[in-house]
């Protein structure tokens, strides 16, 4: 770019395989803005590719009413093979969702549970809060590839999924129904947006999600956010993301995994529990995670989250490990 040597993402499944010498027309937003996750140009034409290769089966639309619109065979519809398990589809019958907010909790939270038992079948539900495409993760096919989780669903505009599915209920009978896994992790993909108030961040969907779960019969397990280290106040002890879906945004109850830690931060944590009456609707799990660091450790996984590593930030890895736990015993 005049000149110079840039950094572009491009998706051979919607804009086609990329060679050297290809003319390409960027969207070159983040890196004007620099955004950190979103830090690259992507690729949204390339004229070397004269054929649309974005789907070729199904009947519903991902990113509709947009220059990049994509067809794709969501679970649900009528073409389908899996359309009638949704039509016979009774309860989740207590299949354990694990809800996360951030892309990173899933490799931790994946390796701890296939730590404490290997013949686990793990599913993975992205939703559409940070990237839309799976493609732009890098943990998704590190975990398949080690078999730390088995298959995937997008759902909403998220797309690229071994399903994909319209919404939050059709993407949870699906996880269940169709994939028949053990346990499910629900995160959006990489990308949380956030802005420093109260209700602008995208990751307070995990309140409808806590209630869809509870609605279809499923046993919802809600990951807090929990650090010590982020210099971000409203992110210190358990981030107000958390608290404020589960003071104000969920309607319904969940399963919230606290880790055990020294006497002074579970001090912290048992204040802004007190403070806004959480444990009133919510039940309280108090769990050992320190474990997780065997077994990212024997996974050989190097996870960070907003740049820190373990050694930077083991409140936050310790409350993966924990929930993870939790949902092991459950299990039994």
């Amino acid at each position: 770019m005049g000149g110079e040597i840039a950094k572009a993402v491009n998706y051979d499944k919607l804009t086609g395989p990329i060679k050297k010498g290809d003319t390409v027309i960027l969207n070159t937003t983040a890196v004007d803005l620099g955004l950190g996750t979103g830090g690259y140009h992507f690729v949204i034409f390339n004229y070397s590719n004269r054929v649309k290769t974005a789907g070729d089966k199904g009947h519903i639309m991902k990113l509709r009413y947009t220059p990049l619109q994509i067809r794709c065979l969501a679970a649900e519809e009528e073409d389908s093979p899996y359309h009638t398990e949704f039509n016979r589809f009774t309860s989740l019958d207590g299949h354990i969702f694990l809800i996360g907010s951030l892309h990173s909790m899933l490799g931790p939270v994946s390796a701890m549970l296939k730590w404490c038992n290997e013949e686990l079948s793990i599913n993975y539900i992205m939703t559409d809060g940070g990237a839309l495409p799976m493609y732009f993760s890098n943990t998704v096919p590190l975990l398949k590839e080690k078999g730390l989780i088995q298959n995937t669903i997008t759902i909403g505009h998220a797309f690229g999924g071994d399903l994909e599915c319209i919404n939050i209920y059709t993407g949870l009978i699906a996880a269940k129904e169709v994939l028949s896994g053990d346990i499910t992790i629900i995160t959006m993909g990489p990308g949380i947006v956030g802005t420093g108030n109260r209700y602008g961040f995208s990751g307070i969907e995990q309140g409808p999600i806590i209630d869809a779960v509870n609605t279809l019969g499923g046993h919802p397990v809600l990951i807090p956010r929990i650090s010590f280290r982020d210099s971000r106040e409203r992110h210190f002890g358990i981030s107000h993301h958390t608290r404020t879906v589960l003071a104000e945004i969920s309607k319904t109850p969940a399963n919230v995994i606290l880790p055990v830690l020294d006497r002074s931060r579970t001090s912290i944590i048992d204040e802004q529990i007190d403070e806004l009456n959480i444990d009133r609707m919510h039940t309280i799990h108090y769990e050992e995670g320190e474990e997780i660091v065997k077994a990212m450790e024997y996974f050989k996984l190097n996870t960070t989250t907003m740049g820190r590593a373990y050694e930077d930030d083991k409140d936050y890895f310790i409350t993966l490990g924990a929930a993870s736990k939790y949902a092991i015993k459950k299990l039994k």
